[in-house]
């Protein structure tokens, strides 16, 4: 079994220093004990949110899968204050808190729910393309239930975390009602073509990225002469900085900066206090007024 699966996975080359993020469940457990078994030299982060009275059990898990398979572990502990948008602001201290290039358990069923997710907040064809396949998850090509079923085959104590059945979280509701009713319209197991979907949407967004790669956002008649896709790409990339939260803008945002490209608006807010205005054929990017309270990049 474990040959089997090793062969879907795409760790680096056996020797190679990685770090596992594990958060004692079964994706992440099944990460370290491949990631061993594909000979890396592998070392074991867990992060410690402090949002449920049972993570103080969950290091001792990861602690002691660590000492089975013999790696060094280390917890992080972050501070996560309860309120409105929990699930989002968790992921950005999890990925803070995690050194740089750090695998990640996802699988090709987290992917399935990414693109669905995405489908529902009207994401273009970057979106759509749901996680990309960087290197750093390795297990993208598994199933859920096949990482279950390696850890039950190892004898690995896994972690079920309570928060992944609560419906506050739109990720659960597409797990477990979503999916499963798509599978019952469709008549077969959905995951694999969702999966499908996103790596064709990726083909897509890395041509759109090449060729907007060869557009100068700031140049408003390069703008207006580029094909909108390819011009659309080149201002999210150049205007992402404007966000707090490191989305692209949307739609809207880019459509008015379009009519700034135009001459048709002298200029537009695009998130942040940020304004893009024209001059002199150039479109030029301002930042938030000096003591407005709204921060932006150094």
């Amino acid at each position: 079994m474990l040959d089997g699966l090793l062969a879907r996975c795409s760790f680096p080359p056996p020797g190679s220093p990685v770090v596992c993020a594990v958060s004692g469940g079964a994706d992440s457990t099944a990460l370290v004990a491949l990631a061993c078994a594909a000979g890396c030299v592998v070392e074991v982060v867990h992060v410690d949110h402090r949002l449920r009275a049972s993570s103080a059990t969950d290091a001792e898990v990861v602690h002691a899968t660590s000492v089975r398979l013999g790696v060094p572990c280390r917890v992080e502990v972050v501070a996560v204050e309860p309120g409105p948008n929990l699930e989002a602001r968790a992921r950005r201290a999890r990925y803070a808190a995690l050194p740089a290039g750090a695998l990640l358990g996802h699988t090709a069923d987290d992917q399935a729910e990414t693109v669905l997710l995405q489908l529902v907040r009207g994401a273009g064809v970057h979106g759509l393309a749901g996680m990309a396949p960087d290197g750093r998850r390795p297990l993208l090509e598994l199933r859920r239930h096949e990482t279950r079923a390696l850890c039950e085959r190892l004898g690995l104590r896994v972690v079920d975390d309570e928060t992944n059945a609560e419906p506050a979280f739109r990720r659960n509701r597409v797990r477990h009602e979503v999916l499963p009713l798509l599978a019952d319209v469709a008549g077969r197991d959905v995951v694999p073509l969702l999966a499908r979907t996103a790596r064709h949407a990726r083909a897509a967004a890395d041509a759109l990225d090449e060729h907007a790669g060869h557009v100068d956002p700031t140049d408003a008649a390069a703008v207006l002469a580029a094909p909108p896709a390819v011009a659309a790409v080149a201002l999210r990339a150049w205007l992402r900085r404007c966000s707090d939260d490191g989305q692209p803008p949307t739609t809207a945002v880019i459509e008015r900066v379009r009519t700034v490209a135009a001459g048709q608006a002298r200029s537009t807010e695009v998130g942040g206090g940020w304004r893009v205005r024209r001059h002199r054929g150039r479109l030029l990017l301002d930042p938030p007024p000096v003591g407005d309270g709204v921060g932006g990049p150094e």
